[in-house]
């Protein structure tokens, strides 16, 4: 199999991070309003399914198609040949060095004895001449192993890509037969008659109120936690590339674990005001849990302090980062060589975010306060 030498640009990393949730979350509301009938399978997990484990043939799997069983077997021997082929390349790389090696030694025994002839050094001369032919046969057929091994791979991985070249133009006449035989797809299942909550502790006395500053704030927080939820998707394409690339193709990436590690971080900062807005932090409830309304919200109002304190300092110090990471343009030691401000960027918004749902949280806390007193 041949290597990939490709490397991720950077402007295509930041592009993707950007673009890529905008575009997920635009075709999540058009599905969202659209109205009539709803497809069992769909176009656009089929594509990502086609992308992602076409090679295994899950996109046929999708649409209940058995030909999709035909990847696996093909796909099982592009490894073995992989396994077989790194096993000859081994050998093929020892025994070209061992050929250059005695061609090397025969050319300075050659130009030593043009200068002073010595018995000595000419049976050195004649056993590495002696050693040099069996040395080459011995490349020879290590490098016709290599070749085999190679094409044979390579074989298996053009038969699979042909198909998945032929499913990507049949896929969309797929997915539409299979809508037609299975239909809307069933409703969710309940468990006792009861819809399952999708997170949050739902202790917060306040959750529900609703004031003109803690909408605007919370369809902030709303807005980029959605945001950054896609970028999971994005980890999919990018360690499904991995793993390709280093099992198929044997050519391991430099950027990838780097490209994601940056990416949960950032996303880990910018997702923290959407969990607080959705009660969806880890805290200690032992005693919260038993109080009543008013005194949960009591308790919310005092601790609300200790959350400024955290958030100010994160805002103060995670902008001292910012301004001396922009000031340098600072980029990562790796061979990869990725910009780091913007992610010293992403600490200042991702406090700036919390700081704004801090002041939601207890902006509701004061307003159900009052009605509780009143």
């Amino acid at each position: 199999m041949p290597n990939l030498t490709f490397v991720l640009p950077h402007w295509l990393y930041w592009a993707g991070l950007i673009l890529f949730p905008l575009a997920a979350m635009y075709i999540v509301r058009q599905r969202a309003k659209a109205t009539g009938p709803k497809p069992s399978v769909t176009l656009s997990i089929g594509y990502m399914l086609w992308v992602c484990g076409g090679f295994v043939g899950l996109h046929r799997y999708y649409v209940k198609s058995a030909l999709g069983l035909i990847f696996i077997p093909m796909f099982l021997l592009i490894l073995y040949g992989n396994i077989e082929g790194r096993a000859t390349r081994l050998i093929l790389s020892e025994t070209a060095n061992n050929v250059n090696t005695l061609t090397k030694l025969e050319k300075r025994y050659v130009k030593r004895l043009k200068r002073r002839k010595s018995s000595r050094m000419e049976r050195q001369l004649a056993n590495i001449r002696k050693e040099i032919k069996p040395a080459i046969a011995a490349r020879d057929v290590a490098q016709e192993k290599h070749d085999f091994w190679r094409d044979f791979s390579g074989a298996f991985a053009g038969i699979i890509a042909l198909l998945l070249f032929l499913d990507a133009f049949r896929l969309p006449n797929l997915i539409r037969k299979t809508n037609e035989i299975e239909g809307e797809p069933p409703e969710p299942a309940r468990i006792y008659g009861a819809d399952i909550e999708a997170s949050g502790s739902h202790e917060d006395p306040a959750a529900n109120i609703k004031t003109k500053t803690t909408n605007v704030i919370d369809a902030i927080s709303g807005f980029s936690g959605e945001f950054v939820a896609f970028w999971s998707i994005l980890a999919v394409f990018v360690y499904y590339y991995e793993v390709i690339a280093r099992y198929v193709f044997n050519s391991p990436t430099n950027w990838a674990h780097e490209a994601m590690f940056l990416m949960f971080g950032m996303q880990y900062l910018m997702a923290g005001a959407y969990a607080l807005r959705e009660d969806a932090h880890v805290r200690v409830d032992v005693i919260y849990i038993m109080l009543s309304d008013r005194a949960k919200l009591i308790t919310d109002i005092v601790t609300s302090f200790f959350l400024f304190v955290f958030t100010g300092a994160l805002l103060v110090t995670g902008g001292i980062f910012m301004m001396d990471s922009i000031d340098v343009f600072e980029v990562s030691f790796t061979e990869w060589a990725i910009q780091y401000w913007p992610v010293k960027i992403m600490i200042t918004l991702g406090a700036l975010l919390l700081v704004m749902q801090g002041v939601s949280k207890l902006i509701k806390d004061i307003v159900m306060l009052k009605r509780k007193l009143a």
